[in-house]
C-alpha cells in the first residue's frame, strides 16, 4: 500500500516535471532565416556561426534562405514567427537601418517588431577600380573622376544596398558627380568592374578579397576606422583625406519582439561564444570581416545610430525603392 502511494506520488511529480523539461529552451531545431541567397557573404556568416552555436545550445540550427526585396521578405516572415526563440533572423544594414527610409510601406517595423540578440560582424566597404583606371590612391581617383566629361558610372549589388549607400555618402562628401548602375547582386557588379563596363564600385571585403588579391581589381581605399587585418596594404579613406568616412555592411541576430528575455539571453551567450571561437575567428579573418560581438542593448544602440546616419544620406539623395 505504501509502495503504491509512493509510486503514484512519484508519477505525479514526474508528470509535473515533464512539462517544464519539455519546454526548456531550446527544445527543438532552431530555424535561422537569412534574407539573402545561399552562397553569399551573409549566408556564409550565418552557417559558420550556426555550426558553433548548435554545439552550445544542443540543438541543430538550420539555415532558411529567404532572399528578395532588400531583405524585406525574410524580415517580414521572421517578424510574424512564434516568439519562442526557435526562429532567428540575420538583420543587417538594410533590414534595420535603410529600409525604413527607402520604402514608404514595410511588412515589419524595424524598431518595434524585433528584439536584438547581438551583433555578429561587419564587412568594411572598399573603393575599387578597374586596373585600367589611371588612379592608385584617393587623390588621383578624385582628380580623374572630376576630369571626366560626364558623371562617372559605378556599380552596386542593387538600389538601396549598403554598397549603394556608401557610394552616395562618398559622392556627398567628395563632391563628385556619379551615376548609379544597379545590378542583381554583388557578383555581376564586380564582374562588370573587372570587365571595364563600369570603372569602379564600393565592394564589401568578403566579395572583393579574391579579386583584389588576384589583381583584377585595384583597391583605392577602405571605408573603416583603421586598416583591416589581411588588408593592411589598403589605406583607409579617412587617412587619405576624407576624415571619419566609414561604411560597412553589418549584421546582427534578432528574434520576434515578444521573445522572453531569458531566451534572448541564452541565444546571446551562445552567439558571443561562437563568434569568439577559433573556428569563426579564422573564417572571419579570411573574409576580411570584423567580429563585433555585443549585448542586446549594444546592438539596439548601434542599429539606432545607423538608422540616423543612413536616413540622412537617403533623404539627401532622394533614393526610394517603392
Amino acid at each position: 500500500m505504501n509502495l503504491s502511494r509512493m509510486s503514484r506520488r512519484a508519477f505525479t511529480v514526474l508528470g509535473l516535471a515533464l512539462p517544464l523539461a519539455a519546454f526548456a529552451f531550446p527544445n527543438q531545431t532552431i530555424e535561422w532565416v537569412v534574407p539573402y541567397a545561399a552562397g553569399g557573404g551573409s549566408d556564409v556568416v550565418a552557417r559558420v556561426i550556426a555550426a558553433e552555436m548548435s554545439k552550445t545550445l544542443g540543438q541543430q540550427i538550420i539555415i532558411n534562405n529567404k532572399p528578395g526585396a532588400a531583405t524585406n521578405i525574410g524580415a517580414d516572415y521572421a517578424a510574424k514567427a512564434k516568439a519562442d526563440g526557435h526562429v532567428v533572423l540575420t538583420a543587417d544594414t538594410a533590414t534595420l537601418a535603410a529600409n525604413p527610409f527607402l520604402y514608404s510601406k514595410l511588412g515589419y517595423n524595424a524598431e518595434k517588431d524585433f528584439a536584438p540578440v547581438g551583433l555578429m560582424a561587419r564587412f568594411p566597404m572598399i573603393l575599387v577600380v578597374n586596373p585600367q583606371v589611371p588612379a592608385k590612391d584617393l587623390k588621383e581617383f578624385i582628380a580623374w573622376a572630376k576630369a571626366q566629361p560626364n558623371p562617372v558610372n559605378y556599380g552596386t549589388p542593387g538600389a538601396g544596398s549598403p554598397h549603394h549607400l556608401a557610394t552616395e555618402l562618398f559622392s556627398q562628401v567628395s563632391g563628385l558627380k556619379l551615376s548609379h548602375v544597379p545590378y542583381r547582386g554583388a557578383a555581376p557588379a564586380v564582374q562588370d568592374v573587372i570587365g571595364g563596363q563600369v570603372p569602379f564600385m564600393f565592394v564589401d571585403s568578403a566579395t572583393g578579397a579574391p579579386h583584389i588579391t588576384a589583381g583584377k581589381l585595384r583597391a583605392i581605399g577602405i571605408a573603416s576606422a583603421a586598416r583591416v587585418k589581411n588588408f593592411d596594404a589598403i589605406p583607409t579613406l579617412s587617412e587619405q583625406g576624407i576624415k571619419g568616412f566609414e561604411a560597412y555592411a553589418w549584421q546582427g541576430m534578432v528574434v520576434p519582439v515578444k521573445t522572453p528575455q531569458d531566451i534572448v539571453n541564452t541565444l546571446n551567450k551562445a552567439l558571443v561564444k561562437a563568434i569568439e571561437s577559433d573556428t569563426v575567428k579564422a573564417r572571419f579573418q579570411t573574409l576580411g570581416l570584423e567580429a563585433i560581438p555585443s549585448t542586446p542593448q549594444q546592438m539596439a544602440d548601434y542599429a539606432k545610430a545607423e538608422r540616423e546616419k543612413w536616413g540622412k544620406v537617403i533623404r539627401a539623395s532622394g533614393i526610394t525603392l517603392d
